[in-house]
């Protein structure tokens, strides 16, 4: 792809309304039409998405539909998250575990044809683990990527692009620390992830989260690059709760 213009959106969820919304911010003219989506980018311009479009909002089909059409007219580009991978797996019967974004998704995708759901798996897994862009100056990935795995397509790089590092503790809750792999990121590439909910886009060391949790009630995040600059639009309502406590992310890193 020859454009070096982005938009990257951040996790999406199931949030198509605000996505909706937030293309047209972004200066995107999207008519919903009869089994899908017709989409005309600003000139020159990209949409990429960073991963998590699935689970625990409203209309996983739906944002499906439209990203998966606009990828497939050379419109967007889209990296796979954690719940992505988590709802493909559950797809093909592998065990997984059993959450209530889960189940949404499962249900929502249930009404769907048979073939829609057959394209739709087939979609996520195809999906590259990270896109580096720009001449080595951008890369996107769902949670992030140090500077040594750029670039690869080792089974190592996919597990930390769409599902992080952990620390192998437990918070208060019992859930597993992230790591915060950006604090010792010294790389010439800006790498743009999600997968972390706060309740700011967060920069640090030429990285920067723009997950800022709208499915939690938050807002969607899009950055725009080369320029820089995010643009946000407001969720509807709390679609899901954060079992981590959405406004506290900020301080779940450890360091």
């Amino acid at each position: 792809m020859q454009s070096r213009q982005f938009d990257i959106v951040g996790d999406v969820h199931g949030c198509l309304e605000e996505l909706l919304e937030l293309m047209a911010a972004l200066g995107y003219r999207v008519e919903q039409q009869s089994g899908g989506f017709w989409v005309a980018p600003p000139e020159g311009r990209t949409l990429a998405f960073l991963g998590d479009l699935v689970n625990r909002g409203p209309s996983t089909p739906g944002v499906l539909r439209l990203v998966m059409g606009m990828v497939r007219a050379g419109q967007a580009l889209c990296v796979p998250g954690n719940q992505d991978v988590k709802l493909s797996n559950a797809f093909k019967g592998h065990t997984v575990e059993e959450t209530v974004g889960l189940t949404r998704s499962l249900e929502q995708m249930a009404d769907e044809p048979l073939e829609f759901q057959a394209e739709s798996m087939e979609f996520l897994d195809s999906l590259p683990s990270h896109f580096n862009l720009d001449d080595g100056r951008l890369v996107i990935a769902h949670a992030g990527l140090p500077e040594r795995l750029h670039g690869s397509e080792s089974a190592k790089a996919r597990a930390f692009a769409t599902g992080g590092q952990t620390t192998c503790e437990r918070d208060t809750l019992g859930l597993l620390v992230r790591s915060n792999w950006a604090a010792n990121y010294r790389g010439k590439a800006l790498v743009v992830y999600g997968h972390t909910p706060l309740v700011e886009p967060l920069w640090l060391n030429n990285t920067v989260n723009i997950d800022t949790g709208c499915v939690y009630g938050g807002r969607l995040t899009a950055l725009r690059y080369p320029e820089r600059e995010t643009v946000s639009v407001g969720a509807r309502r709390v679609y899901s709760a954060s079992r981590r406590g959405f406004r506290l992310e900020r301080f779940r890193f450890k360091y």
